[in-house]
């Protein structure tokens, strides 16, 4: 519905809401217990009867859409329920009301999505995080949260935000791909699996590097299945994404701060719990500030085969960021010292890349083996013709 026709639409849906929330509160039907069916069968009469009696030239289709988009209002997320159970999409970015666009398939796109005005896209924010209890308004106007299926939410609001409140949402899915889809797929070969495989069971300590979007959690779930069966792991994510098909695993979570700034519990606390916990290896989802000091040092001291995925364009640089991290969080020794810490902890780096097709691949496989005089000599186990 373009131009004037779609603030029609917009205009009328929000009136149907209205409607329909004030007869909600009339009958005494509270959405949080009432059952999704009952809920569509009332919508749908109530958003009927309100055309009806305002005399509104609807086709059959449009009463049915609007009838659905009023219940997506009442019971979800208003226009990101669609989107949100759509199976192609894997982000949502909403950056205000008129503009939203999808990821399909690596590719972003705009979608058809549009929200009345800023006011409706922020009650859509706030109903995201009300079972969270995390709130959302000019003193705390932006927040990180998480759906009840997983997918990870990030909004922020004016006046940071300059053109309209904006969300991003990266969605969680429980069917990881597997190694055959991606070999099919192009995102990596047989040999390059087969050194991945190796590098797993041998208890190499391993890190993942790409930029965003290149699949890092994705290649951190799949090098997890190799995993021996009689070892224990303890994954630590800021949120859980690992589906870890494996008999023993332990899986912790951070927290964020309340609304008080209290509570928060961070990445590099819970990596200190758990080498209290008796692992044998350590998963950590990714590394993004001092946890990288206490995680280097547990593959250095009887953790061997932990892993962990890093921002970075290359493995080169995904090593300068390790050496940034560790300066910032107060590690406190030489640049020598700092390069053989690393050196002796690290032992494979695999790189991804996101191609401009959309296609994530592995990119290199690199083993770390310090010499005397570069703690950082890399020996490529593999590397993609595409990518030489």
């Amino acid at each position: 519905m373009p131009g004037r026709i779609d603030q029609e639409y917009q205009q009328l849906k929000e009136r149907a809401h209205r409607w329909v929330v004030e007869r909600l509160d009339e009958e005494g039907i509270e959405v949080g217990r009432a059952e999704r069916d009952v809920l569509a069968d009332f919508v749908n009469h109530q958003v009927g009867q309100y055309i009806t009696q305002n005399r509104v030239p609807l086709s059959t289709q449009d009463l049915k859409q609007l009838s659905r988009d009023t219940l997506f209002e009442v019971v979800g997320f208003g226009p990101l329920e669609p989107l949100l159970m759509d199976e192609r999409v894997n982000d949502i970015l909403v950056n205000g009301p008129e503009h939203v666009f999808v990821e399909v398939a690596g590719i972003l796109q705009r979608a058809h999505t549009r929200f009345i005005n800023d006011e409706h896209v922020i009650r859509v924010i706030r109903r995201m995080l009300a079972p969270l209890g995390r709130r959302l308004d000019e003193a705390s106007p932006m927040v990180d949260a998480r759906l009840p299926d997983g997918s990870r939410v990030n909004a922020i609001i004016p006046p940071l935000a300059l053109d309209g409140p904006s969300i991003s949402i990266r969605k969680f899915t429980g069917n990881h791909l597997t190694a055959r889809q991606l070999i099919e797929g192009g995102s990596m070969t047989q040999a390059c699996l087969d050194v991945l495989i190796r590098a797993v069971e041998s208890r190499r300590n391993i890190i993942i590097s790409g930029g965003t979007g290149t699949g890092k959690t994705t290649m951190l779930n799949l090098i997890s299945q190799y995993i021996p069966r009689t070892e224990r792991i303890l994954t630590i994510e800021d949120s859980a994404e690992l589906v870890l098909h494996h008999p023993h695993v332990v899986r912790l979570e951070t927290r964020p701060a309340n609304t008080e700034g209290k509570g928060r519990i961070s990445p590099r606390e819970l990596v200190v719990n758990a080498l209290r916990m008796r692992p044998d290896r350590i998963i950590l989802g990714e590394v993004r500030s001092a946890e990288i000091i206490e995680l280097l040092q547990a593959m250095n001291t009887g953790h061997e085969g932990s892993m962990s995925t890093i921002h970075a364009n290359n493995t080169r640089d995904a090593l300068v960021r390790i050496e940034t991290l560790l300066a910032v969080s107060g590690y406190d020794a030489s640049e020598k010292a700092i390069g053989r810490l690393i050196g002796s902890a690290l032992d494979i780096i695999i790189q991804l890349v996101r191609r401009p097709d959309g296609k994530r691949a592995v990119s290199e496989v690199v083993s770390l083996s310090p010499t005397d005089t570069d703690p950082y000599h890399m020996d490529y186990l593999y590397r993609s013709q595409q990518d030489e």
